[in-house]
Order: structure tokens, then sequence, then C-alpha cells
């Protein structure tokens, strides 16, 4: 083992094992059929700012086990290593690490929504808001 690094230099050196995307290019890649969109955010995020339709939702912790062509617990969409998945999380920083992770399972078209879902919402892209927000109010209003 080498020398310990900090969360930013180790941010950095697992992005520059793939291209990251914006979230108009995630979402035509998703319409186009040819990316699986995954929604890592945690319960809370999800409850408050709505969800990406068609996105799988996958805690983080499960992800592995859901995404490996090759695992017993793997989602029906999880046929192939050539499967290109795009991670996204709230602000895009832990799904970078979890692109990476998912590069080290042999999934080597992974990658990561810069900005994460918070880039997607203001891309102004398709959302599903909380059953117990009113469309036009913003996250921040939300009781």
């Amino acid at each position: 083992m080498g020398e310990p690094v900090g969360i930013d230099e180790l941010l950095e050196q697992v992005r520059s094992g793939f291209e990251r995307i914006d979230a108009r290019t995630a979402y035509e890649a998703y319409e186009a059929g040819d990316a699986l969109l995954v929604d890592i955010r945690y319960a809370a995020l999800r409850d408050r700012d709505g969800l990406i339709p068609g996105a799988l939702v996958v805690e983080r912790n499960e992800l592995e086990w859901r995404l490996d062509p090759l695992g017993s617990h793997r989602v029906p969409e999880a046929d192939s290593h050539a499967l290109r998945v795009v991670v996204l999380c709230n602000e895009g920083y832990a799904s970078s690490l979890a692109a990476a992770s998912l590069h080290q399972l042999g999934l080597h078209r992974a990658t990561d929504l810069v900005g994460g879902f918070q880039a997607w919402r203001a891309a102004g892209l398709p959302v599903l808001l909380p059953a117990n927000r009113e469309p036009d109010q913003k996250p921040d209003q939300v009781g």
C-alpha cells in the first residue's frame, strides 16, 4: 500500500478511469436505450426531491450485488458486462466512487453523472415529484 490519499485526490484518481457525462447526455443515452440510469441516492433525498422516471433505484450498499452480471442477486437489467450504466447520486461525488467500483467488476462502460440529480433537475429534465409536494414548490420550501 502506498501513502494515504485524501478524498479529493481519490476522486481525481477514480475519475481519470472513465469519462463522466452531463445530464443531457445521460438523458439522451437513456432515451435511445443505450444506458441504464441507476439512482443511488438515499431514501430521504428521493423522498425530498423526487425520482427520475425510468431510473433504477439501488441503495449504494447493494449496488455491486445488483449490477454484477455474474452475481446471483443481480437485477434483470444487469445481463452483460457491456451494459452502459450511468450512476447518479445527489451531487456527483459518491457516484464517481460507485462507478469506479463497477469498473472493478468488469462493467467497463460504467460512468457517473456530473452534478448528480441536482444537475439533472437544473437541466429541466423529467422528475417525478414526491406525492407530498406541489409541482411548483422548490425543495427548500418543503416543510
